[in-house]
């Protein structure tokens, strides 16, 4: 089992930077993908970014060369940074671990974005 915690989340005004993290319970050496989704209201679950364990990226096209995914493995946590904010952004981001077959969610962090 992996429990995830999920901060930094909060309220920001559009043209913003904000950094999220995931600390995980244990080592993230062992885990495969680290991810972030995200969820806006009346809308399903959206993919932000995820990282594998060598270090490769996919984004989701509408953060590309906004947002940054990391990940540090000796701190057993993982990062998305998140700069040129925009309204469209506000969700609920959720960090996400794959570990072979298994999957971990965080419980979520509130992101709001003004204009």
């Amino acid at each position: 089992q992996v429990q995830l915690v999920e901060s930094g989340g909060g309220l920001v005004q559009a043209g913003g930077s904000l950094r999220l993290s995931c600390a995980a319970s244990k080592s993230i050496v062992s885990i495969n993908v680290m991810g972030w989704y995200r969820q806006a209201p009346w809308k399903q679950r959206e993919l932000v970014a995820i990282i594998n364990s060598d270090g490769s990226t996919k984004y989701g096209d509408t953060v590309k060369g906004r947002f940054t995914i990391s990940r540090v493995n000796g701190e057993n946590t993982a990062y998305l940074q998140m700069n040129s904010l925009k309204p469209e952004d506000t969700a609920v981001y959720y960090c996400k671990a794959l570990q072979i077959t298994r999957a971990y969610w965080g419980q979520g962090t509130q992101v709001t974005v003004t204009v």
